[in-house]
C-alpha cells in the first residue's frame, strides 16, 4: 500500500493589504513587519511536527516572501507555480473588504464572480490542478504549498468535496491536506504559532 503523503497548505502571512484591508492592487503587495514574524513562526511550528522536502509558492510577492522566510527555517527550496495565484477581484482590487458586492449570495459565495473577476469554483479547477500534479509526484512525502486567503478556500472544496462555512484561514494559518494513491484522504485547519 502506498504511503500516505502531506501537503501543508499555507495561506500567506500579514500583507501591507490586509493591513489596510483592502482587496490587494496589485501582485506586488508585501509583507508587513508582523507578517514576516508570523511567517518564521508558522515555519517552526511546521519544522517542529513535519519535514517537508520542498516549499511550492504564488508568485505574488506576499507569498514569495512567506515562502522564503519559510525556507530559511525549514531548510528547503523554494519553487513558485503561476496557477497558485490569488483570485482575481477585478474591479474590486484596491478597494476595502467593505466594498458594496453586487449580486453577492452568502449562501452561494462560490459563485459569486467579482466585476471582472474570477468565482471560486474557477480559481478551484486552476489551484486543484497543481494540487493534484504535486500530491501524484509526492507519495509518501510532505510540501509545503504557500497561497493567498481564496485559493486556500478553493483548495479547501478541492481535497474535501465542501465548502468551508467558517471563513478564510488566517494569515499563516495552515489545513494539513494528506493523500494517497492519487486519492484525496481530507484535510484539516491545523492551529499553528
Amino acid at each position: 500500500m502506498k504511503e500516505v503523503g502531506r501537503l501543508i497548505l499555507v495561506r500567506h502571512a500579514e500583507s501591507e493589504g490586509n493591513r489596510a484591508q483592502v482587496f490587494a492592487p496589485t501582485p506586488a503587495v508585501p509583507l508587513t513587519d508582523l507578517g514576516r514574524t508570523q511567517a518564521r513562526a508558522t515555519a517552526e511550528w511546521i519544522a517542529a511536527r513535519h519535514t517537508p522536502e520542498q516549499i511550492v509558492s504564488s508568485p505574488f510577492t506576499r507569498a514569495r516572501q512567506t515562502a522564503e522566510l519559510m525556507a530559511d527555517v525549514l531548510g528547503v527550496p523554494v519553487a513558485v507555480e503561476e496557477d497558485l495565484r490569488e483570485r482575481s477581484y477585478g474591479q474590486l482590487a484596491g478597494q476595502p473588504y467593505a466594498s458594496p458586492r453586487g449580486g453577492y449570495d452568502p449562501a452561494a459565495y462560490w459563485t459569486w464572480r467579482p466585476p471582472g473577476g474570477e468565482t471560486l469554483v474557477e480559481v478551484r479547477a486552476r489551484t486543484g490542478a497543481v494540487l493534484d500534479r504535486l500530491a501524484g509526484a509526492s507519495s509518501g512525502r510532505e510540501i509545503v504549498v504557500v497561497s493567498h486567503g481564496a485559493v486556500m478556500m478553493a483548495l479547501w472544496y478541492h481535497v474535501t468535496g465542501t465548502w468551508r462555512t467558517n471563513g478564510v484561514v488566517r494569515n499563516a494559518g495552515v489545513v494539513l491536506a494528506e493523500h494517497r494513491g492519487g486519492r484525496w484522504l481530507g484535510a484539516r485547519e491545523e492551529t499553528a504559532a
